[in-house]
């Protein structure tokens, strides 16, 4: 039977920045949540596009020829093979959707890089 999701419940679970938490599955994409702050690594993901939903603060997503601002409620979809950067001075809650599957850290290998995800 479907089961509705409470976002502000399944952010309260975790406080790590930069690990993402499987929210939910549909059509072989995955419904991620996040906290970060700071830099993360450039990176790029050569067969997936990733959207990044703001549900909390603000960030920066820094692209090798602009910078994209994005507030609450704002969304921002990065096609597969453009490299990007996120940014945020302050914590900042994001939605990700994309493909199961898809690494965070895409074609680099990082501190960060989470090979495997926990389900909240």
């Amino acid at each position: 039977m479907p089961e509705k999701v409470n976002i502000g419940e399944k952010l309260s679970l975790f406080s790590k920045y930069w690990s993402p938490k499987i929210a939910g599955e549909l059509n072989g994409q995955q419904v991620k949540l996040v906290k970060f702050k700071g830099e993360f690594v450039w990176h790029k993901h050569d067969h997936e596009d990733e959207m990044f939903f703001v549900l909390k603060g603000r960030f920066k997503m820094e692209f090798r020829d602009k910078t994209v601002e994005l507030q609450e409620n704002e969304f921002l979809i990065v096609p597969r093979g453009v490299e990007h950067r996120p940014v945020a001075e302050e914590e900042v809650a994001v939605m990700l959707f994309e493909p199961a599957g898809t690494l965070n850290t895409g074609d680099v290998r990082h501190e960060l890089t989470q090979e495997v995800l926990q389900k909240i």
